[in-house]
């Protein structure tokens, strides 16, 4: 076994992990490493969309924007902690900044102000972007200022349990997957522990993650941390032969949406839904402002969710955008288009003759994102499905981004820092954001201490894993088919589309694999192990998440992308309607004895008695930042 010690821990190597690192290392805490199971590896490196948004205080214009004003949007979304929003808010400038400093060309007029657009849920025009790869930039960018600094990077590092002493975080156990002759143990002593491992993306068949991201937050669930709003997915329309939304431009230059039969037949099937080619235009149009599903639009743009559902998944016919030809209503101009979608083309230069030169003309780059992945749209239709894209919610924290474990952080999409309806482009401040004030809480404020017993700890945690890997030896692999039907049942029963009495018989389907995994779950050569405890986190993440999106459904009902069926079909467009005081609380959920308990909270307010009185501010500021 090898064995660390160091002052901090980052766990994962996407945006959130990176900056963390970064941050502390500037903030004067050296003798700190960051852990990953793959450096190419993560959704910040290998996902995005027509032009992948970031969102930020506007920094443009005289929109009148303000910090206030910022986290008010933010925590209206509904289930939103105010001091998390107001953090995010008051630190949006200076985490934008930090990223122009490292490289980061987002666009300015020949003024410089950082010109934005609104995206969804956004009064102002705080969006910016610098095409589809913002966030792997993001993380190009934030790596490189980590290698200049010479921070140790524990690379093919799998971390399978958070040790504790006596409810604090003390260190992490962790298999060193280079090895590839026998099962190889890491132990790291760290007093400060930060997740950075992404949204549990695996739990979900049909998801527009990519590959080489799993998530881990099971992690902190076993280690008694608390969780939020983890009934609070995105799911919204995806490729899926190469995983990547299609949203934005991608809708806004009007494809042709085709479906084809077992035989190969194909047909433009949203006629057969709308009563107009106006109306399927308009509402083609929308689905790129409107990208994620969202009940409160099932009769607009939404609709177009439950068509290609209902094509695909009830009818099982393929669904696909074309782009080569014309959608019925364009095939004589664009006079059967609404003010706003002719406007938006009309003043994009866009007002030509076929969907793939409209995205020429948009956003080439667009175009060229799929071509580097194997896929022509020029010549072929893109296969899309509704699929999960982010969860909202994940490990709560407080305004320093630390759980309810005393020296255990979580920073990007594993923290469950946004609530039920958040502006697009959110996830990538958060992570900036929450990373930045995780470093913070960890240099100036942080009184954890190393274990004296760390060795006893990490020995029994080996004892442990020793344990389920002896008891899971096979003559044949089982990981990588039970991981397929981990993450079916949960696209069929715990995504967009929620009927209570199946959730509750898929409950108890979930409680009976928990009771067999052991049973269930073989490994046949030293390569599978990594894959055995992948398995065990997606199950005991899905336990979870089926707990508390059932919950949510039985007491508020259809909200967010969560449309409750009311025992009709869902394409009656009938949720069972919600009860909006949900919106002021927050389903929380942790493991207690093995059990998981689950309470209904108040959200935190957003602070509005605190001092900004600059003298007496400087003052605090030197006690605490001076302090270490």
């Amino acid at each position: 076994m090898k064995t660390y010690s160091f002052d901090a821990l980052v766990i994962g190597s996407g945006c959130a992990g990176y900056n963390c690192a970064d941050w502390l290392y500037d903030l004067g805490m050296t003798n700190i490493a960051l852990m990953t199971e793959g450096k190419l590896a993560g959704t910040s490196r290998n996902t995005g969309s027509d032009k992948q948004t970031y969102y930020k205080l506007s920094l443009a214009g005289d929109d009148g924007d303000s910090i206030l004003g910022m986290a008010q949007t933010l925590f209206s979304g509904g289930a939103m902690d105010g001091d998390v929003a107001l953090a995010e808010a008051a630190n949006s400038a200076k985490s934008f900044m930090k990223l122009v400093n490292l490289g980061m060309r987002f666009p300015t007029n020949e003024y410089g102000e950082y010109v934005g657009y609104k995206t969804d849920h956004d009064p102002y025009c705080r969006a910016t972007s610098i095409g589809p790869y913002t966030s792997k930039k993001m993380t190009e960018v934030l790596e490189a200022a980590v290698e200049r600094k010479g921070i140790t990077i524990l690379d093919n590092a799998q971390a399978i349990k958070i040790l504790t002493e006596g409810g604090r975080a003390v260190g992490v156990l962790a298999l060193d997957t280079s090895s590839t002759s026998d099962v190889e143990y890491i132990a790291v002593s760290a007093p400060n522990v930060v997740i950075a491992t992404g949204g549990p993306a695996a739990v979900y068949k049909d998801n527009v993650y990519p590959n080489s991201h799993t998530g881990n937050s099971s992690l902190a669930l076993e280690a008694g941390a608390t969780f939020g709003n983890l009934s609070e997915w995105q799911y919204g329309l995806a490729s899926t032969d190469f995983r990547w939304n299609v949203s934005g431009t991608y809708q806004q230059v009007l494809p042709r949406y085709i479906s084809v039969d077992a035989e190969g037949v194909e047909r433009e099937f949203l006629l057969d839904y709308f009563d107009t080619p106006e109306e399927a235009l308009k509402n083609v149009f929308l689905k790129g402002y409107e990208w994620p599903f969202d009940v409160r639009k099932i009769h607009g743009s939404s609709y177009i969710d439950l068509i290609i559902y209902h094509e695909n998944v009830v009818l099982g016919r393929d669904v696909f955008m074309d782009f080569r030809r014309e959608p019925t209503g364009l095939e004589g101009g664009f006079d059967k288009l609404d003010e706003v979608s002719y406007n938006y083309l009309k003043n994009s230069d866009a007002l030509v003759a076929l969907p793939i030169e409209r995205l020429r003309k948009m956003n080439p780059g667009a175009i060229s994102l799929y071509s580097d992945h194997g896929i022509d749209i020029t010549k072929d239709p893109l296969r899309v499905a509704v699929c999960a894209q982010h969860n909202n919610g994940g490990i709560r924290i407080d305004s320093d981004w630390q759980t309810s474990v005393q020296g255990l952080y979580a920073a990007g999409e594993a923290a469950g820092s946004l609530g039920i309806f958040r502006p697009g482009g959110t996830a990538l401040n958060s992570c900036q954001v929450g990373s930045l004030r995780a470093a913070e809480h960890i240099v100036w404020k942080s009184e954890n201490l190393p274990s004296e017993n760390f060795e006893k700890i990490a020995a029994a945690a080996v004892a442990e894993a020793d344990k389920l890997i002896a008891e899971t030896r096979g003559e044949k692999s089982t990981v990588v088919a039970m991981r397929d039907k981990y993450s079916a049942r949960m696209s069929q029963h715990f995504a967009f589309l929620r009927d209570i009495p199946s959730m509750e018989a898929a409950k108890a389907d979930i409680a009976k694999d928990a009771e067999s995994f052991a049973l269930d779950n073989k490994w046949k050569n030293v390569y599978d192990i990594p894959h055995l405890f992948k398995n065990l986190d997606i199950l005991r993440m899905e336990e979870a998440i089926a707990e508390v999106i059932s919950y949510t459904a039985k007491t508020f009902g259809s909200r967010g992308s969560g449309f409750v069926l009311s025992g009709g079909n869902f394409m009656d467009r009938c949720p069972v309607a919600e009860d909006a005081s949900g919106r002021e609380k927050i389903v929380t959920v942790r493991k207690s004895c093995g059990k998981l308990e689950l309470e209904l909270v108040p959200v935190r307010p957003i602070p509005r008695e605190r001092d900004l009185w600059f003298e007496k501010v400087w003052g605090k500021y030197r006690a605490v930042t001076e302090k270490k």
